[in-house]
């Protein structure tokens, strides 16, 4: 999954402002106690990041 994409995603899921206010702020267990953001910096995929917001965040099957 391209950067691109994912943040298309976050966008379409979370709206505009809130997917960076999550990225920026939530921090997830499943992300190794990290932010979005911390965890893409740290070398995470994109679509590894992507799995992990799914599953915390019960986002449904046709948008993931």
């Amino acid at each position: 999954m391209r950067l691109t994409d994912f943040w298309q995603r976050m966008a379409d899921h979370f709206g505009t402002a809130y997917a960076d206010s999550f990225a920026r702020d939530h921090v997830m267990s499943d992300l190794g106690g990290r932010t979005v953001n911390e965890a893409l910096a740290a070398g995470w995929s994109a679509k590894e990041v992507w799995r992990v917001v799914c599953a915390v965040m019960n986002v449904p099957d046709e948008k993931r």
